[in-house]
Order: C-alpha cells, then structure tokens, then sequence
C-alpha cells in the first residue's frame, strides 16, 4: 500500500500542468521539486548526485568498473553521459522510470562543443567572427541535433580567458579578452536553451570551468594556477557571471587548484560567489573525476574526505568521481556532513529535470523519426558553412594573390591537409564523422569546375620526418600558377590533453613551404589548426596566409568561398599569435610598468630579441578591400556620473570590394588607484560596406563601461582622464580622450 501512495505522489508530480520552464512560475517549480524531495530517502537522494559515463565513449580515464544498467534500477544514478541516440536513450530512461521506486528520469549528457553531428568550426574559429548571431545560430543547430538524439544536457560552453596558446584548449574557448568572452557565452547559453529550456529542440547548457582553467601554469594541462582574487574577477570570472545572468542551466568546477584549494573543493568559489554572490540556483557538475581528485591534489586524505569537501564546497554532482555513491551515505549518518547540504544538491538536480520537462514526458527527446530529420540536413550544412567562412581570418595578402581569378589557369594544391576531410573535424567533435566533410580539395574542385585546373601533392604528413614526398611537390608547383599550401595541426594537437611547448609548424612541414617557395610560384598558406601558432618564418617570407582553422563539415566549401572572392574575409583574431614560445603569455590588455618601452633604451621592460608585441595581435585581420576610419567625435568632454557619452566614428570602404569590418571600441583608464590596462575592449559592431559608402558607427559608453572590480568584489571607478581607442585592431585605432568627473 504504501508502494501504491509514493507512486501516485511522483506521477502527480509528473503530471502538474504541461508547465515550460519559461512560462512556469518559481513558486510552482520549487512546489513541484520539493513534492519529489520528500518522498525520497537518503540513499535515493545520493543516487541522484551520481553520473556514470557510457564505458564505450570515454572522455577521461575510466576510474571504476560498474553495471550500469543495475545501478540505474537501484536508483544510483541521476545522469548518464556518452550515451546518445534515441533508441539508446530511450532504453535507459525506460529503466530509471519503470523499474525504479519513484520513477524520476535521468538527464542525458554529452560534450557537444561545436555540434553533435553537423560539426561548426572550433569555438576558437567561431569567436573570430565577431558575430553573436552566426554563433548563436552554431549553437542552435548542435542543440536540435543532440535533443533529436536523446540528448538533454551539452558540456559547453567553455569560457575561460586563455592567454597561452601552449594549452590545448584554447581552441574550446573565445580567446583572450573577457568583453568578448562574456558576450560570445551569453549567445552560445541562448543558442543552447533557446527561450524555452523544455522544449523538446533545446539542451541545458554548462559553463565551464569554474574557474581559473585558462590560466594554467605553462599552458599545461591540469596544471597549477595562481591567480590573484582581483584579477581572477577582473579577467576569468566575467564571462562565468555574464552565463550564469544569462540563464545558463548549469556550471561545471575546473580540474585546477586556486589559491592552494582544488577548485572543485572551493567554498570561495561555488558557495561564495557562484551561490551566493550571483545568487545561482543551478546545478553545478564535477568535471570528470574532480571529486576523488581533491586526494590527489593533496589535501584530503581519501574519497570521503574529498566527497565532503566537494559536498559542502557546493558541487551537486559527482561525474565518474564514485565518491559520492561510495561514501555520503556514511558521512550524513556519522553526522560529519549536513543532510541539508545534500537536500540542496537533490533540489537543484530536480529543478534542472522539471526544467527540461523531463518529469511531464521523460521520452520527449527520444524520437528516432526527428533523429534522422533533423541530423545533417541540408539547412545544417549550409548554416555552418556561413559560419566557418566568416571564421577565417585573412592574415597576409600583400602580393594581391588572393582572391583567385583568372590568372590562374593551374592551381597546385600541396599539402598534408588538403585531402584531410577528419581533421577539418577538429578536436571535441562529438560524433562528425569524415564521410560528411568537404576538405580543401573537395570544396576547391567543386568551386573552379571545369575554369581552372586542380593537382595534387601530399608533399609530407603532418608529423614525422618524412621528406620523401618533397620531390613530387615542388615538380607540381613549378607547373602551376600558384601554390596553395594547406599546413597546420590534426585534430588531436589540440583539445584536452594536447598541451604543446613549441607551436610551429608540426614535422617538416615549414621545409616542405620553404621549398616550395623557392620554385618562384606564388604561394597561398593555408592553416588549419585549433590554437595560435608561431609564424615568424611565414610572415617574413610569405605573402598570402589564411588562418582557415579548423572549420567542420563544410571547410571545404568556405575556404573555396574566400579564396575564389565569393566571401570577402572578415575575421579578426581573438586570441594574440606569438612571435616564438619565448614570448608566450603576449596578449593585448597588458598593463604599463613601472619602466616601459623605450626604443633603444636598456633598463626598460623588453625583449633583447624580440619586440614586446605579438606577431598579429588581438583584433586583427585582413580584408580583400581596405577600410579608412575618420576622427573620433564625442558629444561631451567630460562625463558625469548618470551620463552617456555618444562616440560616433566614420568608416569608409576605399577598396575594390564590398566588405564587413569589425569596428572595435578600446578604453584606457589613465589614473586610478589599482593599474589597468592599456587598452580594454568596451564595444564591437560588425558593419557591412558597399565599396565606396561610409557609415558612421556609434557607440555608447555609461559609467558602468569605466568601472572596474577590486578583489573583495566591490566595483568602483576614478574621476580623471581616459583614453579612447577606435579601430580595425588593437594596434590600429584612432585615438581621442575625455574627462571623467
């Protein structure tokens, strides 16, 4: 009988009103949470703060051996990642509803960095474009295609500020600057949930890795990070707070420690801030392993001690850590944790599953007949090649090969990446596949049809020592009107895992560009990589290179797009590229010295061989027509508080071509009482120009743009001079200054 009560309690619950997260009220969701929590026990409460990895699709180590299936029916697992496809996960909800007492359905995770099956460019590539509508719209369609295959739940997207390419992951993030970075989580978070998180196309997003991530310790991967409290608020929290304002479903704690405590054991972090601070009331995921973890960092003595440190620190669930099936039950009993601690994780993992409306249909993502509609339709594809080709970055032009007309009759394509469709995939591509890409030469031939003729060489691999093709190549090119070089990085150089100290071209593949540039053939470069790389040679000596990135299942066709003109490159880097590894942290938004650059002088902060600059700095890129800007115009001198200063600035296109241009706004703050930076970025537009037309662009800057944080949190601003920066770049801006009282 009482079997009878509780299964009629939770189907109730079940069946309280179709009500969308978007329209349900807060009152009406937690009544709903709250009729769950109290029916449940102690050991049903821990099972819901479990999440179990598919063993056939692994993206860490696996840390133990388990039936899942028999967990899942003893009601120890609240989520399952790595598991996808409507059948598959229809299968398994199928058992957490049926066959368990209270029926509550699991959430379905995977990482979806840059689309389930339609592949975008790399995150990296997409926050080149400046345009928060393409990467919303990036984010949609990886959304549409992971809830068809029974997918509820991406772990993206990744927001730490990185400014050493030598971490592999940079090529999950949006680069180096937190504006950018905070504005580019709040369009991935919308393109993910959409406006309405239970319906049956959106997926709950993760932002990750709370936090310091990108700050590793000589780019390695799981390093240390040691960071100061302001500048932790100052460059790596914004875009964590601008997701978590934005509505983002849930946080994911980072691998590092900060400020000598694991973060995923941090009560400074998750409780302090996150919950409490910004008021969060989402769920927050280890990241894989994390928990057991805080015992290797060293500072608990075991699983138990870590899972109460991760426990009252505020992480709600435990992804392939163990610690928390094996050992809260033990620690709520003996009295050493709080079983209201746990009672606060189970509400927040409720809420996320009525949020989905998981508990008004727990099968409304397994539908196998929209799976196979909506996976890689042509609407995708098209969408993702609008994308990738508004991601390359036009880095040299200076010869005016590019774009390719009919001067070139034969066109030499060279090269390890050429006829490479799996790593135009790049790294984190979830399940992309090679069939469904268009590489270079695909895309290529398809473009020039019967206008132009396409050879082939490989010339060399990406790796190794292999110079046996080198003959063939340079024969090809000495046939040719022009070389496309197409060099770089596979797929797995970069990701997780793929630190890296030296950043040239892998193997032998810059002898392979040297020799080809001595058969006197003009010479495109073609890059397709996940992280900034060192090209001191390649700036010297080549004239034409393309960042291309790693761009998905239509590199092919957008790299076509650019180089034949039918796209006029717009991408501008987000991410600064070293002149050598020596140089590495070089980012724009330095601060000034106590002793800074004077040319020629010895006792000032310098390189003896090397300028303090970066090769191509943040903000830059090319274009096949040419911009003027025009003098900064300001409506007012000095700004007072509750004021608005209107700065308007004219933008010509000189050039031959129509074209889009990323206008950016930079501020300095003179004098204050903690250094600032030289230069911060406070605005963006992307224009489109018709050659020949100016506009005028406008921005707005309030006293909130000119604040800045302390490390207690509190923001505060000076009176006194700042400098404005407006520009195509970093380096090339116009510059004006105003007065704040």
């Amino acid at each position: 009988m009482k079997r009878k009560i509780v299964q009629f309690c939770i189907l109730s619950a079940f069946a309280v009103g179709n009500l969308c997260y978007a329209a349900e009220s807060d009152t009406r969701l937690e009544a709903r949470v709250d009729s769950v929590l109290r029916l449940m026990t102690l050991t049903e409460k821990i099972g819901q703060m479990n999440q179990l990895s598919n063993k056939e699709e692994l993206t860490g180590q696996q840390l133990e051996d388990f039936d899942t299936e028999a967990l899942v029916r003893a009601g120890k697992v609240g989520s399952l990642l790595n598991v996808a496809g409507a059948e598959e996960t229809r299968r398994y909800q199928e058992i957490a509803v049926k066959d368990t007492r209270l029926h509550i359905p699991l959430v379905f995770g995977l990482d979806v960095i840059h689309g389930f099956r339609t592949i975008s460019p790399v995150p990296l590539a997409e926050s080149c474009s400046w345009n928060m509508e393409l990467i919303e719209l990036s984010a949609r369609i990886a959304a549409i295609e992971a809830s068809a295959a029974g997918l509820q739940w991406t772990f993206a997207p990744m927001v730490d500020i990185a400014h050493d390419p030598r971490w592999g992951r940079v090529m999950e993030g949006a680069g180096e600057d937190p504006y950018l970075g905070a504005a580019i989580a709040v369009a991935r978070v919308k393109g993910f949930q959409g406006e309405d998180l239970s319906a049956e196309n959106t997926i709950a997003a993760c932002a990750k890795h709370f936090a310091g991530y990108g700050a590793v310790e000589g780019g390695r991967e799981y390093n240390t990070v040691d960071i100061s409290a302001q500048r932790l608020r100052e460059l790596y929290l914004p875009p964590f707070a601008a997701a978590a304002e934005a509505g983002v479903a849930t946080f994911m704690n980072a691998f590092n420690e900060l400020m000598g405590v694991p973060a995923t054991g941090s009560t400074f972090l998750v409780r302090d801030i996150l919950k409490g601070e910004w008021n969060y009331d989402g769920m927050v995921v280890s990241d894989w392993g994390s928990v057991a973890e805080i015992a290797v960092h060293g500072v608990a003595r075991d699983k138990s001690e870590a899972a109460r440190l991760a426990v009252t620190a505020g992480c709600d669930m435990d992804m392939e850590g163990y610690c928390y099936v094996s050992e809260l039950e033990d620690l709520v009993r003996r009295g050493v944790v709080s079983e209201s601690l746990i009672d606060d994780a189970v509400r927040r993992i409720l809420r996320l599953k009525f949020r989905l409306g998981l508990f008004d249909d727990p099968y409304r993502y397994c539908n196998a007949e929209r799976e196979k509609r909506e996976t890689l339709s042509a609407e995708n594809r098209e969408a993702v090649r609008a994308v990738a080709r508004e991601s390359i970055v036009l880095l040299e032009n200076r010869e005016g090969v590019l774009p390719l007309d009919s001067r070139y009759k034969t066109i030499g394509l060279i090269g390890p990446l050429a006829d490479n469709p799996d790593d135009m995939l790049g790294s984190w591509c979830a399940w992309g596949q090679g069939r469904d890409v268009v590489d270079i030469r695909q895309g290529l031939e398809q473009a020039v049809g019967k206008s132009a003729v396409i050879r082939y060489a490989k010339g060399c691999e990406i790796e190794g020592d292999d110079r046996s093709g080198f003959d063939e190549a340079v024969r090809l090119a000495r046939t040719c009107d022009v070389a496309i070089l197409c060099l770089g990085e596979n797929r797995f150089m970069s990701g997780e895992g793929a630190s890296r100290t030296r950043l040239t071209l892998p193997g032998v593949q810059r002898e392979l560009l040297q020799k080809i540039k001595e058969t006197g053939t003009p010479v495109v470069l073609l890059l397709s990589n996940g992280r900034p790389l060192v090209l001191d040679w390649e700036k010297q000596n080549i004239a034409t290179i393309v960042e291309c990135w790693q761009l998905g299942v239509e590199a092919g066709h957008a790299i076509a797009d650019v180089l034949l003109g039918r796209y006029n490159p717009s991408g501008k880097l987000t991410m600064s590229f070293p002149y050598n590894e020596g140089q590495i942290p070089v980012y724009y938004n330095c601060k000034s010295t106590g002793r800074p650059y004077v040319p020629g002088e010895r006792y000032v902060t310098h390189y003896q061989d090397c300028p303090n600059e970066p090769l191509y700095a943040f903000g830059y890129g090319l274009s096949y027509t040419r911009f003027e800007y025009g003098d900064i115009e300001l409506d007012k001198d000095t700004l007072s508080e509750g004021d608005t200063l209107r700065v308007v600035i004219p933008v010509t296109n000189v050039g031959d071509y129509d074209g889009q241009e990323v206008v950016q706004l930079y501020i300095r703050d003179v004098c204050s009482r903690i250094t600032r930076p030289e230069k911060e970025l406070k605005g963006f537009r992307k224009i489109a120009l018709k050659k020949g037309e100016t506009q005028s662009v406008v921005f707005h800057l309030s006293l909130a743009d000119l604040e800045y944080v302390l490390a207690d949190g509190r923001r505060v601003w000076d009176p006194g001079m700042f400098e404005l920066f407006v520009g195509g770049s970093s380096t090339d801006v116009k510059r004006a200054e105003f007065m704040l009282k």
